[in-house]
């Protein structure tokens, strides 16, 4: 199995409804660190798994709509707490249908909000 990632950072703010979170129920920002992963079994007639630049491109739209904005104002978060959970499942279905190419098995969306906790989400194209 090949895999290959692309690692990014970003600012961005939210805060958490729903519950007592403590000073998470108030509006705050985080430096995010995102990781995005591919992998599959074959690679492409030029020896790549997928071209690192359009993995980057494709992040890089993505990451623009979520880049010192506050979570809790986007259509993509309506009715949602802003968790890490779901930020993760947002951005890999945000990003994972542009990297759907054949040799592509799986797409895993790593994301940090502090260095020492992390959230992951995948699954099979």
């Amino acid at each position: 199995m090949y895999r290959l990632g692309v690692k990014r950072s970003f600012m961005a703010q939210h805060y958490l409804i729903g519950g007592d979170f403590g000073e998470e129920n108030n509006w705050h920002s985080h430096h995010y660190e995102l990781e995005l992963r591919i992998e599959g079994e074959e690679l492409d007639r030029y020896g790549y798994l997928l071209d690192i630049t359009d993995i980057e491109q494709a992040l890089n739209v993505v990451l623009t709509r979520f880049t010192d904005a506050t979570l809790n104002k986007l259509p993509e978060f309506e009715g949602l707490n802003p968790s890490l959970e779901h930020f993760a499942r947002v951005i890999f279905d945000l990003v994972a249908p542009g990297l759907a190419v054949e040799n592509i098995e799986k797409v895993v969306v790593r994301i940090w909000e502090e260095p020492g906790a992390w959230v992951e989400y995948s699954r099979p194209l």
